[in-house]
């Protein structure tokens, strides 16, 4: 073996070394933060990414407020406090993810095998775009929040409330993109991570008390609602929008964010390594 093959086998050896050397929770958040940076200079480099955010909240709340404001509350102005607080939980939550669409375009173009020699935190380029999708989280939320006003919603809450339903939302939305970064990671192409991920939300969203109160529906029907996530989370935003008030639907919709973080953001990491 010559001298100059020793020496490449020595410096591979040495960037694998340190690429698996063990970070500390100060680096670990510093190049999240460097990854989250380097998704926002993606984000205004491709506005189309904004889109959906931009368009969403506007169409859906014009739509469901005058199609379904007269069939369902009697007129518009009497649906809005009960849709707007639905509006924001789904354009939240179906905002979310995008996250695993965009993580699994960015593993088939080979920009995380560029990671691979990095001595980063394996936690890093999946946790830093998530930190920048707060962003499009709080622009969608405020846009649902927006509209709802510009068309007659006098939120009873004022200021906080409505500042408390948002961050609530943006929380809620930020947890449960860890299930679609962890579709993100398994499935085999973006196509496949948008429809396994329509699958899940679509249903959680729509299946919910979002849009119309749950006595109105079949028993069966209602006791699935009753205990969906989405509902626990729309009951909140409507309690603190509408009334500032803080009850136990907060603390079940903070609970069951805390369970999938715990449960998938792990489940995302071990998947994401098996690919690095």
């Amino acid at each position: 073996m010559s001298t100059m093959t020793v020496r490449g086998t020595v410096r591979a050896a040495d960037r694998v070394s340190a690429a698996r050397r063990r970070v500390s929770m100060g680096e670990t958040l510093s190049q999240t933060m460097t990854m989250a940076w380097r998704a926002l200079k993606k984000m205004v480099r491709n506005p189309e990414q904004f889109v959906d955010v931009a368009l969403q909240p506007i169409l859906f709340t014009a739509m469901f407020a005058f199609i379904f404001g007269g069939a369902i509350a009697g007129d518009v102005q009497s649906y809005l406090p009960l849709m707007i607080p639905g509006i924001l939980a789904q354009t939240v939550l179906t905002t979310c993810m995008a996250t695993g669409t965009q993580l699994r375009e960015d593993m088939e173009k080979g920009v995380f095998d560029r990671f691979k020699s990095l001595p980063i935190a394996r936690i890093a380029p999946l946790a830093g775009p998530m930190v920048a999708d707060l962003l499009r989280y709080t622009i969608a939320a405020t846009l649902t929040f927006g509209m709802g006003l510009a068309i007659g919603y006098r939120p009873g809450g004022g200021v906080l409330g409505v500042l408390g339903a948002i961050l609530l939302s943006v929380v809620t939305g930020w947890s449960l993109a860890w299930v679609f970064t962890w579709v993100g990671t398994i499935a085999r192409s973006a196509q496949a991570v948008q429809g396994i991920s329509m699958m899940i939300m679509f249903p959680l969203t729509f299946l919910s008390n979002a849009f119309v109160p749950v006595e109105s529906l079949p028993d069966w029907l209602a006791a699935f609602v009753r205990v969906n996530p989405v509902s626990h989370l729309v009951t909140a935003a409507r309690d603190l929008a509408n009334s500032t008030l803080v009850t136990s639907e907060v603390a079940w919709t903070m609970l069951a964010c805390l369970v999938v973080i715990v449960i998938f953001a792990p489940l995302a990491v071990r998947s994401y390594k098996r690919h690095m």
